[in-house]
């Protein structure tokens, strides 16, 4: 091996991409993300002492305990201390390295040069996992551009209406004698007819009480793209009370669209009753048609200081009217959670699918499960 010195302008980047080759060889998974960050943690630090790199390292890019001793051996094999100073061993010498973002559409700028190793990352790959809770600003603007290339595309019902088909099993006379006008009155073709389908309604039930202010800020820009991306989608808050929200989620802006939004919803980050609230969905708009073989999505971590009867109650009118009810929890997720608040237990009989709701992937699963 043929050791460089670490000293004068180094290229960070290369140094840690070469460190995380190392531990990947070793068996150790290490994401983009956190390969980013220990570059990160090496500009903060330096890389003059070695202590310093070692805890930096560990400390950002193990997952796992267990990793621990791989980490070590593996970091001997890559760096090593003589009295000429801290240094980095390279196989052969190493090639040149540059990070390049791929904003989706693969055409990044990328290098030319055989002798320069670009290491790409995919900004939507690395927030795919985090929580919504842990977002930046600029992560947060990120996501709304993942989202809205999200379709939710919801499966199809039967309608009334029936379609013109060459397989159709019904004969259509108007459509027949339609076409002879055209021919003399001959009917030289028998056209058909057959059942038609259209998609269904979409209702968005988003919990905006005080325990859902973390994510609720990223949910209702999910539900904004859900609105603007596609038809006969419905969008409400629920707190206190109960707010439809659809026609201010309408803007394209989707700054304005949330601003307005959040201005319309009076109990915004307050209490929640959700069993009153979704009753009241029950009464005023469900029953009466928007729920009748919809497909319901409830975004709520389940804490309601309501009457748990109420919750069940309210659910189970809400289960027999809607085609799919799907209830998508952000504290899922937490290592050991169980559903054990009132609200979400009383709820839970009466849900179809219960889903993860803290981050990219899990929306994406979402989005799949709405379509499936």
């Amino acid at each position: 091996m043929a050791a460089v010195r670490v000293a004068g302008a180094v290229d960070l980047a290369r140094v840690a991409a070469g460190f995380v080759h190392t531990l990947r060889s070793g068996g150790i998974e290490v994401p983009v993300s956190q390969t980013l960050r220990f570059t990160e943690a090496l500009r903060t630090i330096g890389i003059s002492r070695g202590d310093d790199v070692y805890w930096a390292g560990r400390a950002t890019l193990l997952s796992r305990p267990e990793d621990i001793a791989m980490y070590d051996a593996m970091f001997l094999a890559f760096f090593h201390q003589d009295p000429s100073g801290f240094k980095v061993r390279f196989e052969d010498e190493p090639a040149e390295a540059s990070l390049a973002t791929d904003d989706g559409d693969g055409d990044g700028d990328g290098a030319g040069d055989d002798d320069t190793l670009a290491l790409r990352y995919s900004a939507a790959e690395v927030l795919g996992q985090k929580d919504f809770a842990e977002f930046t600003s600029s992560e947060l603007r990120e996501a709304q551009r993942v989202m809205a290339r999200m379709r939710l595309t919801p499966t199809s019902r039967t309608s009334r209406r029936r379609v013109r088909s060459s397989r159709g099993d019904r004969q259509s006379i108007r459509h027949t004698v339609r076409a002879a006008m055209r021919t003399a009155g001959e009917p030289l073709t028998l056209h058909s007819t057959t059942t038609g389908e259209r998609p269904r309604k979409l209702v968005l039930l988003l919990d905006v009480s005080g325990s859902m202010e973390a994510y609720s800020r990223v949910l209702i820009r999910f539900a904004h793209a859900a609105v603007v991306g596609r038809g006969r989608v419905e969008v409400f808050a629920l707190g206190t009370r109960l707010t439809r929200m659809t026609r201010q989620l309408g803007s394209h802006d989707v700054d304005e669209a949330v601003s307005a939004a959040a201005e319309s919803v009076v109990d915004w980050s307050g209490g929640t009753r959700l069993g009153e609230a979704i009753g009241r969905f029950n009464a005023d708009w469900g029953v009466r048609g928007m729920a009748r073989g919809a497909i319901v999505v409830v975004l709520s971590d389940g804490w309601d200081r309501g009457d748990p009867e109420i919750m069940e109650r309210e659910m189970a009118r809400l289960h027999r009217t809607a085609h799919t009810v799907v209830w998508v929890n952000p504290l899922r997720a937490s290592p050991g959670y169980e559903p054990i608040a009132r609200g979400m237990a009383a709820a839970l009989p009466h849900v179809d699918l219960f889903l993860d709701g803290h981050s990219l992937d899990s929306l994406q699963t979402l989005a799949d499960a709405v379509g499936a």
